[in-house]
């Protein structure tokens, strides 16, 4: 029991340090990715923390995943380094006495990963969606960021302010050129004001102005002087619907459309929690190193062993989604087949000092070819 609570302690201040890392990269390379969005006009500056958030929340099934399996893999491989293992040994336990307290441990990880996989994950897209749409839905003139040149949404309009008042109703020293047809058209004007119709169309309505228009290959431009000129930059639109691609569907329904997208997404959904729980299994038996040796080695293996994982998976939901299997077939044969590594890896370490061992034969052979050599020397 004190073994088993200092094991625990010890995995879950490593897991926080590990979680801690995984999660500052994931949010330094989402704040970098989403400031250039807003920097170059595709969100809102103001939705910045939401999206980062949202994105956030996408990545950390993987990130518990992860952590889950490094942690036991570095709180294990100490263990060796440290020869605690050898003294384990030595009191007559084995490597498999290992499997209760890491389940403590992870179990409560992979419901948690359970939960982000199958609720939160496929919410968070659909607010993130949401978010991006409705940008995308405001009308021109809210858009424009004072001093910086912005397309319109049709790409044949560019605005440019000078300043734009808190809730973006007015604006002064407006620019506004538009190409239709080959014909250019080119407004500046002192102010303008935001002005709705009757039928819900939003107009900027400017004052003090000049209108230039002209064809693009011709030299002579036709000017006029108003003082009060209306430009359409806002239709009247419905609700923002959000995102429907199978990523943002709740669970429930994707199982009420099983077409292929959906089976598709519905596999990867299955596959994190049974990943991150076959993964900390896999650790135990991978963990082990030689104390007088380095410890890359079997680090090594592990994130090749994580890598084929997640690519073995990637490939089945891509049969599923490609319908060349349907996602009852597909959904267990990875996870089999890890499960069958990981017994191997157990029975491998469990049985290290039987005389049908493969390092045991393998010392045997190499001993053999050097006597060999010996006696023909």
């Amino acid at each position: 029991m004190i073994f088993q609570r200092a094991l625990r302690r010890e995995l879950v201040s490593t897991a926080g340090a590990v979680f801690t890392t995984l999660f500052t990269i994931t949010i330094t390379i989402t704040l970098i990715k989403i400031l250039g969005q807003a920097a170059g006009g595709k969100v809102a500056s103001q939705d910045v923390i939401a999206l980062i958030g949202f994105a956030a929340l996408n990545y950390l099934p993987i990130i518990f995943t992860l952590t889950g399996f490094i942690s036991v893999l570095m709180v294990v491989t100490r263990s060796y380094q440290d020869s605690e293992m050898v003294v384990w040994f030595a009191s007559g336990q084995s490597l498999a006495r290992w499997i209760k307290p890491v389940m403590s441990f992870g179990l409560p990880i992979v419901a948690l990963t359970a939960a982000l996989s199958f609720v939160v994950t496929p919410w968070a897209n659909r607010q993130s969606a949401e978010f991006r749409e409705r940008f995308e839905k405001r009308e021109d003139i809210a858009r424009v960021s004072p001093g910086k040149f912005q397309e319109s949404a049709s790409a044949d309009r560019i605005f440019f302010v000078e300043g734009v008042s808190g809730d973006s109703s007015k604006v002064r020293n407006v620019f506004v050129n538009t190409v239709t047809n080959g014909r250019t058209s080119v407004v500046v004007a002192k102010e303008g004001t935001v002005a709705i119709d009757p039928q819900g169309d939003k107009f900027l309505v400017m004052s003090q102005g000049r209108r230039y228009d002209g064809m693009n290959d011709q030299a002579d431009f036709r000017i006029m002087e108003f003082e009060r000129y209306g430009v359409l930059v806002g239709r009247q639109s419905g609700a923002v619907a959000g995102d429907k691609s199978a990523r943002s569907l709740p669970t429930q329904d994707l199982l009420a459309d099983p077409n292929s997208f959906n089976m598709g997404e519905l596999h990867w959904r299955i596959a994190v929690p049974l990943m991150c729980l076959l993964l900390m299994l896999l650790a135990i038996p991978l963990s082990f190193v030689n104390p007088r040796g380095g410890r890359s080695g079997n680090l090594l293996i592990a994130l090749l062993l994580v890598v084929i994982y997640l690519n073995m998976i990637n490939v089945f939901q891509a049969a599923v989604v490609q319908k060349r299997l349907s996602v009852v077939v597909a959904w267990w044969p990875i996870h089999l087949l890890a499960a069958l590594v990981v017994t191997g890896l157990f029975l491998w370490r469990l049985n290290v000092n039987s005389a049908r061992h493969p390092s045991v034969l393998w010392g045997r052979f190499k001993r053999a070819v050097f006597f060999r050599k010996e006696a023909r020397g």
